[in-house]
């Protein structure tokens, strides 16, 4: 299991919101921590919100599902929520649930910045 600390490497102001790297593996023992510091996020009501998982090379279930809830908040505020980097591991979770019709998913932060 990966350390359940810095999930979140990077934090860095965009023009209309915050990029976000995360890297390891997020899972049910790492979700809680992301889930935390995305809602501290979430709490200055960015325009938008990229979250760059090129350092991910698994997600599970928890970790989806916590994308899934800041999809949701982001969507009700009318803010934007955009992934990129998926790697080929993660990106097949989100091919497999159908969640690539859901989310707005590019393959690198400067796609991001646009999409």
């Amino acid at each position: 299991m990966s350390d359940a600390k810095n999930v979140v490497t990077t934090r860095e102001d965009l023009d209309d919101g915050v990029l976000v790297v995360l890297s390891g593996e997020v899972d049910l023992v790492r979700s809680p921590a992301l889930r935390s510091e995305l809602m501290t996020i979430l709490d200055a009501s960015p325009a938008r919100v990229v979250v760059d998982l090129s350092g991910v090379p698994l997600m599970d279930s928890s970790g989806v599902a916590t994308l899934i809830e800041v999809l949701q908040i982001q969507r009700s505020s009318g803010g934007k929520l955009v992934l990129c980097g998926l790697q080929e591991k993660v990106q097949s979770v989100f091919e497999i649930s159908r969640l690539t019709e859901v989310f707005t998913i590019v393959s690198d932060r400067d796609s991001a910045r646009s999409a």
